[in-house]
């Protein structure tokens, strides 16, 4: 009887069930996009029933694809967006409030004062990562803070906390397990990188209850079994790992020094450190790559706010283009932007500025500029902001692991194979100008929505 993976894939615009067999090849895939909410400027939100309920419908739709049993599925694994904080009522399974979104900007400001105090480098020694609202901790202590009752009830031990794969887990196994990975425990903010424990000192200075806290466990290991009231049967649940870090991981990236740069909502580039924290002086955040028999592994990371989100964008709310496909055919209607500049710092801007105050800027429209430009230039801001974080870094497999799917990491590089290559063929003194320009191009962005 073949068996298949279940790769559960927790994205920040949609869900997405995949099913894999040994050679690592796609054999069927579900997908549904659930709704962003925007309740003020700079504020994101998901709701974190939707994800739950359209994550089990994309599930057993991707199993109806195959027709296979549940007897056929050999692990569940999860990826899934990071630092989205959910909190939820232990005893009723309701969560408190909307899930906050890693591009949620609503506690910049406490992110200030916590800066002021002074913190900014034993955070960063601690955690591996900035004072930013892009992480989770100041999301939790919001939520605590203005949600009524919510203090009350972490004090008396009744909430529980977790990013978006905390929260499936703890849904499939109807409440019994309750962990993250240690490469998700990493994005928080208040997970110490060096010591794999949460710290006490961190959750003090946000008065975030320690007994909401998930276990941080490995990324490849037996977490618990997804209830038989789902597919018919119990499936173990192998691994879980944060988006970005799965991608490292399936990318093969297992020796110091390799890296994979993933466009998604967001674009993020990844560099393999090897078992030790490298620190960054450049705009780079430590990170922890996975846990994986027994040996933790690190990573440099460069992380874009906005890449794939900056086409929903031209898409959604713009109106430019009737589908994401269609930016490419506008795109090339024209020769180049007509010397304008889009920078899409729709939620603040990630590395290697960390300016959680810059907002989305159109520059250097003239009037011949048309929406052909406007999207051309769209598409190239991703290129530039790459570039940005990779010049600052010149310094679901997790889960077949966990259950002798696949027996060691040679088995996965076996699998990967390359699908393009690409070959730059601009002239070193265009390539000069642009960059140039779009570096005057950030800089117009930078403390808009600053008082």
């Amino acid at each position: 009887m073949k068996k298949y993976i279940m790769a559960l894939d927790a994205g920040t615009t949609s869900n997405r069930c995949i099913l894999f067999n040994e050679q690592g090849v796609i054999c069927s895939v579900a997908q549904k996009e659930f709704t962003q909410y925007f309740p003020h400027p700079g504020w994101v939100e998901h709701d974190a029933d939707e994800i739950w309920s359209s994550m089990l419908g994309v599930a057993v739709e991707a199993m109806n694809k195959l027709n296979i049993t549940p007897d056929q599925v050999a692990a569940i694994g999860i990826t899934n967006q990071r630092e989205t904080t959910i909190i939820w009522d232990k005893n009723t399974g309701e969560p408190v409030y909307h899930a906050i979104v890693w591009q949620c900007r609503r506690t910049s400001e406490y992110c200030d004062q916590l800066k002021e105090k002074g913190l900014t480098e034993k955070f960063r020694q601690k955690t591996g990562l900035m004072i930013d609202a892009y992480f989770s901790g100041t999301k939790v202590k919001w939520i605590l803070d203005n949600i009524p009752g919510a203090r009350e009830k972490a004090e008396a031990g009744d909430l529980l906390f977790g990013t978006v794969e905390t929260w499936l887990i703890w849904k499939l196994t109807k409440g019994k397990v309750h962990v993250t990975d240690y490469s998700n425990a990493a994005r928080t903010m208040l997970f110490n990188i060096n010591t794999l424990e949460w710290d006490d000192e961190i959750l003090e200075e946000l008065g975030i209850p320690k007994s909401m806290l998930p276990q941080a466990r490995p990324s490849s290991e037996v977490y618990g079994m997804a209830d038989e009231s789902y597919f018919g049967k119990e499936i173990p649940i192998g691994g879980a790992a944060g988006d970005q870090q799965a991608a490292l991981f399936g990318q093969t990236c297992f020796t110091a020094g390799e890296a994979k740069n993933t466009y998604g909502t967001g674009a993020f580039l990844l560099m393999n450190t090897g078992t030790k924290p490298v620190f960054s002086d450049n705009g780079l955040i430590t990170t922890i790559a996975w846990g994986l028999n027994g040996e933790v592994n690190y990573a440099l990371e460069g992380s874009i706010f906005v890449a794939g989100a900056a086409i929903q964008w031209l898409r959604d709310e713009m109106r430019l283009v009737d589908s994401s496909p269609d930016s490419e055919y506008m795109a090339k209607k024209v020769k180049d932007t007509n010397g304008c500049y889009v920078v899409p710092a729709f939620t603040g801007l990630g590395a290697p500025h960390w300016d959680q105050y810059a907002r989305g800027t159109i520059v250097g429209i003239t009037r011949g500029v048309n929406k052909y430009h406007v999207i051309r230039a769209t598409l190239e801001s991703l290129a530039y902001q790459t570039y940005d974080v990779l010049k600052a870094m010149e310094a679901a497999y997790l889960a077949g692991l966990a259950v002798g799917y696949w027996k060691d990491k040679n088995d996965v590089i076996n699998n990967w194979n390359i699908d393009r290559e690409f070959h730059p063929e601009m002239q070193e003194a265009e390539r000069e100008e642009k960059l140039a320009g779009w570096e005057k191009a950030v800089k117009y962005s930078f403390g808009w929505a600053k008082n």
